[in-house]
């Protein structure tokens, strides 16, 4: 049940509800609130509005979604933002919060909030960001269902700090990125054959050899290392996880809740040797976990896997894990990175 970003029209994202930034009287307005309305049919969702109206600041209720895309619209109202209001966090915090519990009772699997309160409403983004953030991965830690939330974000601004990197992840990528190979061993034969020179038929040989021989000699040393390959691995992947948890001196519920992953999927993975979780939630449990760059490689050898340089997810993985320096991990940054460069964001469900 993960969180993850979208830079879209919330009226166009296929999800079971949309979420609407609303006033407290519920009418009709401007921005978001406008365009939802248009979308769904001002008449008919205006009249449904009237029958709830008026809601408290961070309460949240539920009409169908008529003519929108999406089967519900789910209307909650954000603060106002005034410098030194000490309510104006728990009530943001609630808009998320009410909101998913109404998702929840109607038994949805995704939905799609905007940055609540970012907008005329003068929330600054970063802190607004922050708060939903919070409020959806509490939320979802607790949720026994499955369901995916979508953030609706229109600019950077609240990714300040995932922002700041990308102009070094560009020149990160550039200077260790390895291209595939796309050269065809048979248009390389045929090339030859044309010339019916000695040359060609050294290629072919060549070509042959390399498609024909194996990895590893077959050689007493060879074996012998093989072998010892293989009385080296010791720790199964759940193994592993569960001695980097104890290392780390975190709980199980800190972990998938920062990994962004449901927690019966993390529990299939803690508490079953056979199972083998996808790669895109190996990184997410490492990131979880704060691991640097070698203990992640570890936990990825433990479930088959390794970091690719051929790989531009791998390659901006590996960038954030360097710059972290064991101090801030935030799963929702590194999706905000991956989000930027059209790659699959961590935390999808296994």
């Amino acid at each position: 049940m993960p969180l993850l970003i979208s830079r879209n029209d919330i009226t166009k994202v296929e999800t079971d509800a949309i979420v609407n930034a609303a006033n407290t009287r519920l009418q009709m307005g401007g921005g978001v609130c406008g365009a939802i309305f248009q979308a769904a049919g001002p008449a008919k969702l205006q009249a449904a509005c009237d029958k709830l109206a008026p809601i408290e600041t961070g309460q949240a209720v539920i009409t169908d979604g008529f003519d929108s895309k999406a089967k519900y619209i789910i209307h909650t109202a954000g603060p106002i933002y005034q410098k030194g209001n000490p309510n104006q966090e728990q009530q943001l915090y609630n808009c998320y919060s009410n909101s998913l519990r109404l998702a929840a009772d109607k038994r949805l699997g995704s939905i799609a909030f905007p940055l609540i309160s970012s907008g005329i409403y003068g929330y600054p983004p970063d802190e607004a960001l922050s708060v939903a953030q919070r409020s959806i991965h509490d939320f979802l830690g607790a949720y026994e269902g499955n369901m995916t939330v979508y953030l609706i974000v229109y600019n950077n601004d609240a990714f300040k700090t995932a922002q700041a990197m990308c102009e070094d992840v560009e020149s990160y990528i550039s200077e260790r990125e390895v291209k595939p190979d796309t050269r065809r061993h048979s248009s390389l034969r045929d090339y030859f054959r044309r010339g019916n020179s000695k040359e060609a038929s050294l290629w072919e040989e060549q070509i042959d050899c390399e498609q024909s021989a194996p990895c590893i000699p077959n050689t007493p040393e060879a074996r012998a290392r093989e072998t010892g390959i293989f009385d080296r691995l010791e720790d199964s992947f759940s193994t592993l996880l569960f001695k980097m948890i104890r290392r780390k001196q975190m709980t199980n519920a800190e972990v998938y809740k920062n990994a962004n992953i449901d927690r019966r999927l993390f529990s299939k993975i803690i508490s079953n040797d056979d199972y083998t979780p996808r790669k895109n939630t190996v990184l997410a449990l490492a990131i979880s976990l704060r691991l640097n760059l070698e203990e992640t490689q570890e936990l990825l050898r433990s479930a088959g896997y390794a970091i690719s340089h051929s790989s531009k997810a791998d390659l901006i993985i590996e960038y954030y894990i360097m710059h972290q320096e064991n101090k801030y991990y935030n799963i929702d940054d590194l999706n905000f990175l991956l989000f930027q460069y059209n790659q699959t964001q961590l935390g999808q469900i296994d």
